[in-house]
């Protein structure tokens, strides 16, 4: 089978992932504000005797590249081997588009074109010629929707046509001072370069503009004094540089294009974007309205979440726990693996894993604002904001997604322009609460504050926020200086996006933290058990290697409310991953409780228990739903008696002490995984120490106030 490699381009908010996800059902990230893309994915799938295999490379509106993710796109298409291009274009901005496929044409590779939000652009009146632009280009256009998976087998034919018959666009006139221009420079690389046999306009362009680091990259090398004789005349007759007379010419061609086969409706009538963002973009009304939604997100994720943690927290910690014992012991198991394998391994894995409805539901939230648009009106919104603490509002997407995760967030950073924001932007990363410390505030506020679940949740993540922003105030004026780069960001039209799309890019966002649940938390968990268990059996919980550390490093957190061995302890296991937190205490403390007496095992009978008790929790989502403004908890509600590990944070904690701890997790330093990105990324482990230091000392500080504040109010 032949293999066709696809280049996958594209302006931000086109769409590209939506339809190689439509195309080759692939799982990629989707989102409707620049810089969600920021690495090289790839998909494959197999179509009659081809293997069509995509690359979707990051968004960008040129080949002239001003951030990281916009170089990896230009390196990409002049350096690496591919067949074809395929260009996904906003048929709702065609115009502006076709700017950037003029530079793809100069590339002089095979291409097809996909009109994509076909469907929005006829809803405007546009009246796209399709026939006219591929006859004006020489390339296959296709119109395409891809949220509904139109023109999916029309894009695979069409990019197996112009493989096989070699289809190269059309030379675009650019007129004779610069046709001349571009015969001088083939000359002068023929001479250079005998060897080469093709060289695109493409590179004739870059050489002219003199962009050094691709042409070494190339191996091609020409003198620029030698090319600056060649310009002379543009600059003296135009009275420009060469890069904005050719920009000039460039968008000459592409309104010409538009011009010729788009026809506009004459009355142009507002649109439902403009109306709502009227209200949503309003200078008085925006943020108010942003911490509303953002709010609501959160209640419709407790009210739906916290009856299903109850569930899974009963089948993995009782009913399915039982089982697995009860099958260890029949089969002969020594007591010292069983007690490894139930209490090291399923209690500590199964008690992060039981969180998973409340971080998916917090997910799904945040994807469903991404995926409408009103993400990027977030970001216009705080830029207003955000300049006064030295950054762009550009920065605030990176620290949007530091809620799903720090990791992506890093990545995210590719899209500042400026090092200093770069470097700025992953400084404070680590202060947006990541989905890994849900577990931690879905226990204490179980335990101390279930009426007011939603509002101490909130409080928490709008803290983060402000801790961050104080914080780059500081580091902008002693560590990062440098001025802030313009804020330019596509407004992408609202959308309605379907269910299946919210659902596949819920689980990718979910995934990373199911593996980390299957990988690292459950290795630590290992070493926890053994720290809890070496010496072997001690008599108490706190004579063992990790109590023994615990003790050590109590004294530190005194202050804060939280001084006892075993918080100290999980906040030490927790440092490699948060998730590490909640088992460490699942069992420091569920080796405090009792066993119960051995029940007689009935496999029909819990079966029928988990779905009677599944029914009770889904009936109540409904209840939780339709009360309009009931805040419900976020775990099962403890009994009189007080049983298991809530209970005995209760006892060793108050509402104060919680709150600091949950401030603390909150703010120190999230996890080994964002250290090797930041090393990877930042080039420094110097770097990555300072990150470490500073969280750590702002924790502290902020707990500390916190704590104090909070003895006065609860």
């Amino acid at each position: 089978m032949k293999e066709i490699k696809i280049a996958v381009v594209g302006n931000p908010n086109t769409g590209k992932s939506s339809l190689i996800n439509a195309i080759a059902k692939a799982n990629l990230q989707v989102g409707n504000w620049p810089g969600v893309t920021v690495e090289k994915k790839q998909a494959k799938l197999s179509y009659k005797n081809y293997i069509l295999h995509f690359i979707d490379l990051p968004g960008t509106y040129s080949l002239t590249p001003y951030t990281v993710d916009e170089t990896i796109t230009r390196d990409f298409l002049f350096l690496e081997d591919y067949d074809v291009i395929l260009c996904v274009v906003d048929t709702t901005n065609l115009e502006r588009n076709l700017y950037f496929v003029v530079q793809l044409i100069e590339l002089e590779k095979p291409m097809v074109i996909a009109l994509n939000m076909f469907d929005e652009a006829k809803k405007l009146g546009y009246k796209v010629d399709i026939k006219f632009l591929q006859d004006i280009l020489k390339v296959k256009a296709i119109p395409t929707v891809a949220v509904k998976e139109q023109g999916v087998e029309e894009i695979k034919e069409a990019l197996i046509e112009v493989f096989e018959k070699a289809i190269v666009p059309t030379k675009l006139p650019y007129g004779e001072e610069l046709e001349d221009l571009i015969k001088t420079i083939l000359y002068r690389i023929k001479a250079v370069k005998p060897d080469l046999e093709r060289v695109s306009l493409a590179v004739v362009f870059k050489l002219l503009e003199g962009e050094e680091d691709l042409l070494k990259k190339l191996g091609i090398e020409l003198d620029r004094r030698e090319i600056e004789n060649i310009l002379k005349h543009i600059k003296t007759v135009h009275e420009v540089e060469f890069s904005d007379y050719l920009l000039d010419v460039r968008y000459g061609l592409a309104t010409g294009i538009a011009k010729m086969v788009l026809q506009r409706p004459e009355i142009r009538r507002e649109t439902f974007t403009e109306k709502i963002d009227k209200i949503v973009l309003n200078r008085i009304l925006g943020i108010p309205l942003f911490l509303l939604v953002m709010w609501l997100s959160f209640k419709v994720a407790f009210d739906v979440a916290n009856p299903y943690i109850d569930f899974l927290d009963k089948a993995i910690n009782e009913v399915f726990r039982k089982w697995i014992e009860a099958g260890l012991s029949s089969a002969g198991i020594t007591d010292w693996l069983i007690s490894l394998m139930v209490d090291g391994i399923w209690v500590g894995v199964g008690t992060v894993l039981s969180f998973i409805p409340i971080i998916g539901m917090i997910m799904f939230m945040i994807t469903f604002l991404e995926a409408t648009g009103y993400m990027a009106r977030a970001a216009f919104l705080m830029d207003r904001i955000m300049r006064y603490f030295g950054l762009q509002g550009k920065a605030f997407i990176p620290l949007l997604m530091g809620f799903g995760c720090n990791v992506s967030s890093v990545y995210a950073c590719r899209t500042l322009e400026q090092e200093h924001e770069r470097k700025l932007t992953m400084f404070i990363v680590p202060f947006m609460s990541c989905g890994a410390r849900l577990p931690v505030y879905a226990l204490f506020v179980a335990a101390f504050f279930a009426t007011h679940s939603a509002e101490v949740l909130l409080f928490l993540y709008l803290l983060g926020i402000a801790v961050a922003l104080s914080l780059a105030v500081i580091l902008h004026k002693t560590y990062f200086k440098g001025i802030s780069g313009p804020f330019i960001m596509e407004l992408p039209p609202y959308r309605i996006p379907t269910f299946k799309n919210l659902a596949i890019h819920t689980w990718l966002k979910l995934k990373h933290f199911v593996i980390k649940a299957g990988t690292w938390v459950l290795a630590f968990n290992i070493l926890v058990w053994m720290a809890l268990n070496l010496p072997w059996k001690p008599e108490k919980p706190e004579d063992s290697i990790l109590g023994k550390t615990g003790h050590l490093i109590a004294p530190i957190f005194k202050p804060l409310g939280f001084g006892d061995w075993a918080s100290s302890a999980s906040l030490l296991a927790g440092f490699p991953a948060k998730e590490v937190v909640v088992s460490t205490m699942a069992q420091i403390y569920g080796g405090d409780v009792e066993d119960n007496p051995q029940e007689e095992l009935s496999f029909k009978e819990d079966l029928k228990e988990l779905i009677l008790f599944f029914a009770e929790k889904t009936k109540e989502v409904g209840v939780n739903l339709i009360s309009t403004f009931r805040i419900v908890t976020l775990t099962a509600e403890v009994s009189e008696e007080g049983t298991g590990i809530l209970s005995e944070l209760q006892n060793r904690f108050t509402p104060a002490s919680a709150l600091s701890f949950m401030v603390f997790v909150l703010l120190y330093f999230p996890c080994m995984v964002y250290a090797a990105t930041v090393r990877i990324e930042a080039g420094s482990f110097k770097f990555v120490c300072q990150i470490i230091l500073v969280t750590f000392i702002v924790a502290w500080i902020v707990s500390f106030v916190v704590y104090h504040l909070a003895r006065l109010i609860l």
